[in-house]
């Protein structure tokens, strides 16, 4: 299940049913264990009715234009603040680092998160949240933006995969509570890479 989502989630459902047995879609691991992810009731977001004749998430092609090093510039002294989320619950995060990289020959910056929460969990403490908004958000993305997983790195340097990007359970069901991406990580270019705007029944 993602990380971040173990702690965000408000309620789920722990209806169980059989597995259907045709394979996932998927060209890569990472997007055949987030499809064998939302098609398991017991971790899916999806609701039921979206889940019965669920067969895969719409990925773009993987493409490796978008795997860059991005340069960590620590903030050790940021505060903590209460980041937005999709519904009156505030999550208690700071801004770890600065992330600065290129991607197609064009430099961006993207804040790093850590969670007051989440570094408290056993095995998490040294887990990361980068969110961020792009031009293909409301088109061929989710409106509100992605996320990447992203884990503290012994030294200076982070591998950002965008391939890896994935949709907010909110984007799926309502019920959950997901943060707010903050305006700060808008990227102005188009992100064509990881997972698509979901197509409700």
């Amino acid at each position: 299940m993602r990380i971040l989502f173990l702690l965000f989630v408000i309620s789920m459902s722990t209806l169980s049913c059989a597995q259907d047995k045709r394979p996932l879609k998927g060209d890569t691991e990472f997007q055949k264990a987030l499809n064998a992810e939302y098609k398991d009731a017991s971790t899916s977001p999806l609701k039921n009715k979206d889940r019965k004749d669920f067969e895969g998430l719409e990925f773009f092609k993987f493409d490796s234009t978008y795997v860059v090093k991005a340069s960590l510039e620590r903030t050790p002294n940021s505060k903590w603040f209460n980041m937005k989320t999709t519904t009156s619950r505030l999550s208690k995060e700071r801004v770890y680092g600065v992330l600065t990289f290129e991607l197609k020959g064009k430099p961006y910056r993207l804040n790093v998160y850590q969670g007051q929460d989440t570094m408290q969990q056993e095995g998490l403490e040294n887990y990361l949240f980068l969110p961020f908004l792009d031009e293909t958000n409301g088109e061929e993305t989710y409106g509100g933006g992605r996320y990447i997983d992203a884990r503290i790195p012994e030294g200076n340097i982070m591998e950002i995969d965008f391939n890896q990007a994935y949709n907010p359970y909110c984007a799926y069901n309502e019920k959950f509570s997901c943060p707010v991406v903050p305006r700060q990580n808008y990227l102005r270019t188009r992100i064509e890479a990881g997972v698509k705007v979901f197509n409700k029944h």
